[in-house]
């Protein structure tokens, strides 16, 4: 599902401003997004702890495929209106908001605990690979066909696909709470236990803040056409490239995993983020853009890989489905708002400006990071267990249950 997602995100961008030519409008897809996951996330994460995970992974992707169906009709029926695009991006929006908390939290339920670096590392190596297809197979789709229809169309049989996949699956382990009616404690638990965890609490905090500012994805169409001079199959390269990039540290870290998986190794992967979107917004070559992007793929993945350790290893099972929706709803923000963040700065600001200034505020942040959180500078102390009582409430001893584990 993740490959007919990115092919239809390249559709959408290069068919919006194809068709107005206003970064506000890109901007505008990203506040879609966002609004479904910043409304959805703690109810989903609630969910996804009560109900069978694989079920509601099975919805979402039949939802997914309607989207594409969706965004099919409205493109051969040529409404020259925006907002039926941008309602049904708010229908696809829901559905990864209830989706991505139930994914990642049957993750520890198919694997063994023994390499949760490897297991989350083959996971994210699985994303990625789809980011560099989804891209590359879009903008080909497009430039060829000549329009959204020939995307769409291939969409919506890889949702079928996908859907179809999930069938087998079966998790060794599947804890389905009570269905009684939800309490505002219950929503609320993720929320409470990543602010008591300061190491978590600094980890997604800081990806948020640092994407939120040094996100460059939804203004790339301007940077193909505009500034770069290419097409819809160069918007589909740079799309792809940092999927490239994080596939390939992905693919070392699963083989190879990180020895160091601290704090300052986070820190020092979302500055190198910040330096790459700073080279990429002064870029004139597509050369020179494209291995920005690449590099700023391949920090991603280390700070992706390091986060999602620490989260989906160091949270009681009960909580996870949880947990992982706040991390969504931080995450969702970062690349959702954010787009529209850089949307409105380059109506602002212009395009490389609100670019460059994106990087700089990146690196900022990493530096306020270290001193906001000084867990993430400190050696990384011991492992320990998280004991769950009933009623979904947990207790800790006196050091921090949020520690990354050994590989």
């Amino acid at each position: 599902m993740s490959v007919a997602t990115q092919m239809q995100s390249v559709a959408i961008a290069w068919f919006i401003y194809e068709r107005t030519g206003r970064p506000l409008d890109l901007g505008l897809v990203g506040l879609a997004q966002f609004l479904p996951q910043f409304v959805l996330s703690l109810p989903a994460g609630h969910m996804a702890d009560r109900f069978d995970r694989r079920r509601i992974m099975q919805v979402c992707n039949a939802a997914s495929v309607v989207c594409s169906l969706l965004f099919l009709a409205i493109t051969r029926s040529e409404v020259r209106a925006l907002w039926p695009l941008y309602a049904v991006v708010m229908l696809l929006s829901a559905a990864r908001a209830f989706s991505g908390p139930a994914s990642q939290a049957l993750l520890p339920s198919l694997v063994p605990t023994l390499h949760p670096q490897r297991a989350v590392g083959w996971n994210s190596l699985g994303s990625q690979a789809a980011t560099i297809a989804g891209p590359a197979l879009g903008g080909v789709l497009y430039s060829v066909s000549g329009s959204a229809v020939a995307v769409f169309t291939v969409g919506a049989l890889l949702g079928m696909l996908s859907l179809a996949l999930l069938w087998p699956i079966r998790p060794t382990l599947q804890v389905v709470g009570g269905r009684g009616a939800a309490s505002w404690t219950e929503l609320l638990a993720g929320l409470r236990f990543v602010w008591r965890e300061k190491r978590i609490l600094g980890c997604i905090s800081l990806d948020l803040f640092a994407v939120l500012l040094g996100g460059a994805e939804a203004l790339l169409p301007i940077f193909a056409r505009d500034i770069l001079h290419v097409g819809p199959w160069g918007l589909g390269l740079l799309r792809s490239a940092p999927a490239i990039g994080a596939s390939l540290v992905g693919a070392a870290l699963v083989s190879r995993p990180l020895r160091r998986a601290g704090g300052s190794t986070l820190l020092a992967t979302v500055a190198l983020f910040g330096a790459a979107t700073l080279t990429f917004g002064l870029s004139r070559s597509v050369l020179l853009s494209l291995l920005a992007l690449l590099v700023l793929g391949a920090a991603d993945m280390v700070s992706m890989i390091l986060r999602g350790t620490l989260l989906q290893f160091s949270t009681p099972a009960p909580l996870r489905g949880r947990v992982n929706a706040v991390n969504q709803l931080f995450v969702g923000t970062s690349n959702e708002l954010g787009a529209m963040e850089s949307g409105l700065m380059a109506a602002w600001l212009g395009i490389v400006p609100a670019v460059v200034l994106g990087g700089v505020g990146t690196c900022a942040i990493v530096l306020l990071w270290a001193v906001l959180f000084p867990e993430l500078r400190k050696p990384r102390p011991q492992a320990e267990s998280v004991t769950v009582v009933p009623g979904a409430s947990w207790r800790r001893p006196r050091a921090s249950a949020a520690n990354l584990r050994e590989s």
